[in-house]
């Protein structure tokens, strides 16, 4: 039975990564910035899955003490820890780069890069320690050098995602940690409509990209979890929206309605 930590887990692809494992056996250590929130998700799991097998960690996936105590508190509680999730992710509102407030640039990069390298070390160190283990990050847009007005502070993070990854799953090489890359595409959560929360139209422009793109976590997230279980290869970038897919949806748009957005 795996063990499986998974950061910012306490809505969206975080959580929906969570229900996944739980639901094929695996122990799984939510976390979420405030307790409440940790509270919240531990409850909603355990209506459908075995209590034994769950636990959560409330902490700020940005702080490197608060990442160590969610390594510390997986250990105890499970005695060891399998799959490391570096999911954490926050975004800023569509906006051109120079009109992105301050205190938001640096709470993305602070939770996007910065987070996600001490979540790295974090893992890693354990994982060096008790002779196993695998570290996944987080891709999103930009980690394919893509750009796009109005997402650049997000984006710059999330290249930075690609050529971590790269690096550590060769310094890592010759050890028993493995670093690889998860990809989920287009997810609709709060963390893509928030984005759109001053311009309603912008979302609603938007919509047909998402509805021809996008998916559900419900949909990503099982085929994630699957996937991560079955890799043993370092390096890895496991990948839902493919080039071939994207192109396929593309060309049976038209013959496909779909909303993504009514519940």
């Amino acid at each position: 039975m795996k063990t499986i930590v998974i950061t910012g887990s306490t809505r969206g692809i975080g959580y929906g990564l969570a229900d996944a494992f739980l639901a094929r056996g695996c122990q799984v250590v939510v976390n979420g910035r405030s307790p409440a929130s940790v509270d919240k998700a531990i409850r909603q799991l355990t209506a459908t899955h075995d209590p034994a097998r769950l636990h959560g960690c409330a902490g700020n996936a940005a702080h490197l003490a608060d990442l160590q105590t969610l390594w510390e508190t997986a250990v105890s509680h499970f005695g060891t820890v399998d799959v490391w999730i570096n999911n954490a992710g926050i975004g800023h509102p569509q906006v051109m780069a120079w009109d992105v407030d301050p205190e938001t640039v640096e709470q993305v990069i602070d939770v996007n890069l910065i987070g996600l390298i001490y979540g790295c070390r974090v893992a890693i160190r354990g994982m060096l320690a008790q002779g196993h283990g695998h570290v996944y990050n987080m891709e999103g847009f930009g980690s394919n050098g893509r750009t796009r007005p109005g997402i650049t502070i997000y984006g710059a993070t999330k290249a930075a995602v690609r050529f971590l990854n790269k690096a550590l799953a060769e310094e890592t090489e010759g050890t028993a940690v493995k670093v690889s890359a998860l990809s989920p595409g287009m997810v609709i959560t709060d963390f893509i409509t928030d984005q759109y929360t001053d311009d309603p139209e912008g979302l609603e422009a938007a919509k047909r990209i998402f509805n021809i793109l996008g998916d559900r976590p419900e949909t990503v997230t099982p085929w994630l979890a699957d996937q991560v279980l079955a890799n043993d290869k370092s390096g890895a970038r496991i990948q839902w929206l493919t080039p071939a897919k994207i192109l396929w949806r593309y060309a049976t748009a038209r013959f496909r309605q779909r909303d993504l957005f009514t519940d």
